[in-house]
Order: C-alpha cells, then sequence, then structure tokens
C-alpha cells in the first residue's frame, strides 16, 4: 500500500512513519505540509492512502480531499485532526476514516483495514459525490502537474469534448469535470448560457440581440461576445436586470 502523509506538523509526521513502519507492506511514498503539496505528490506517486491533516496553510485537508474525489485512481482519505468539529465535513469530503491526535496505534490499524476495504473494492466504486461546501479553488491537471485556479477568478467555463476549458484571470485551463457537477456544486455562482457554457454571473454585462436573430452575452473580461442558446435567453435577462 503507498501512502502519503500531509501534515504542516513535524512531529506528526514523525509519529505517523513510526506507527506505519509497524505494519508491512506499507511505503510511504512522499510527505508534505500543505494541501497544494500534498495534491502534487498524489498526482506524482498516485497513492493508494493519503493520511490528511485538516488544519494547513493555503489549501487545508479538507479541500484536498474534496478535489483528490477527483483524481484516477482515488485514494482512500483518512483525516488526522487535533479536532474532532470537522468530522461532518470530513466524511461529506468522501473520507473513510477520522483520526484524533495524537493517532493511536489501534486506531491506525483500523483506518490501514478500511483503506485495503476500499482499495479492493475501488475497481467497482462509481466517482464520489462532492462535498456539500463548493470548492475555493478548480484543480487543473496537466504532464503531471497542478495547477490550482481560485474559483473567483473564472470568467467562464466552456466544454470541448471530454474536458472543460476554464477560461479566467491569468489565462486557460483544462480540467477534466462536466459542466453538470460544475454547475450543481457552484450552484448561483455560474449561469448557463449555453449546453456547452457556464458563464460567472458577474462577468456578465449585457446581452445583445444580433442581425440574425441569435443573442450573445457581453463579458466583462470576455475578448468576444459568447453566444447564448434560445433556451437559456429569459432566465439570463432576469439575471442581468438583477446585477
Amino acid at each position: 500500500m503507498k501512502v502519503v502523509i500531509a501534515d504542516d506538523e513535524p512531529l506528526a509526521r514523525e509519529r505517523l512513519r513510526a506507527l506505519l513502519a509497524e505494519h508491512a507492506g506499507v511505503e510511504i511514498v512522499a510527505e508534505a505540509d500543505n494541501g497544494l503539496s500534498a495534491l502534487q505528490a498524489c498526482a506524482e506517486f498516485r497513492p493508494d492512502l493519503v493520511l490528511l491533516d485538516i488544519a494547513m496553510p493555503g489549501v487545508d485537508g479538507l479541500e484536498a480531499a474534496r478535489h483528490l474525489t477527483a483524481f484516477d485512481p482515488r485514494p482512500a482519505v483518512v483525516f488526522c485532526t487535533a479536532y474532532d468539529e470537522h468530522a461532518l465535513s470530513a466524511f461529506d469530503a468522501a473520507a473513510i476514516d477520522y483520526l484524533m491526535k495524537p493517532v493511536r496505534a489501534e486506531r491506525l490499524s483500523i483506518a490501514l483495514e478500511r483503506a485495503r476495504t476500499f482499495i479492493a473494492g475501488r475497481e467497482t466504486q462509481g466517482p464520489a459525490l462532492p462535498g456539500r461546501t463548493p470548492r475555493s479553488h478548480l484543480c487543473a491537471r496537466m504532464r503531471g502537474s497542478l495547477r490550482l485556479i481560485p474559483v473567483e477568478d473564472v470568467h467562464y467555463l466552456q466544454a470541448e469534448e471530454k474536458y472543460v476549458v476554464v477560461h479566467h484571470a491569468r489565462g486557460e485551463d483544462l480540467i477534466e469535470e462536466s459542466l453538470r457537477s460544475l454547475e450543481d456544486e457552484f450552484n448561483g455562482r455560474f449561469v448557463r448560457i449555453h449546453r456547452n457554457c457556464l458563464v460567472a454571473r458577474h462577468e456578465i454585462t449585457e446581452l445583445k440581440r444580433i442581425g440574425d436573430g441569435r443573442v450573445q452575452a457581453v463579458l466583462r473580461h470576455g475578448k468576444e461576445p459568447l453566444e447564448v442558446s434560445r433556451r437559456c435567453v429569459a432566465g439570463l435577462r432576469d439575471t442581468v436586470k438583477n446585477l
């Protein structure tokens, strides 16, 4: 079993290393001290299990876990934290266990067994349901590297074949998520203007009708207007009036 340890406290990582050393067949492939480094390690080493702290600088453990639900293969996630108030959010993020610090050897053994069960059934599992709390970033993965895109910087999202192109303040990136799942997760932040396009609500400045009767949405930061499908026009007019 390949394991990534993610915790911003060196002593906590050291304790987990010592406890894991007692288990045959467990290999620690990477350690990380923040959520972004944990995601990068997972993209590189494709672990079976991530032991994940929650309170970390930058991208915290809960958000990192929500991103990990989209990884293929999806690793098992076990939270190791000093705080019990995050338990519900942890399981919303598809964690398989929740350990309190200082982590006890017997509880870690139980978590490892749960991870083995998860791994054994991974081939038959569908994608995890996203947590109820929307992410603050989208995660683009290209050639083994990661880029986190703040959701507040996203101008619009456009489906192209099996990818979604994220048009944002610093350029464009591809993500492997569906427009439907993004629309559901970020309900209210993005509005659908076409079956293949979601636009950040605050980006729409006006709707304009062009000569052949089609309607286009003019964006605050768009290089050119985007086509609006006929079925979306009425709802978008109400959106523009309320901006």
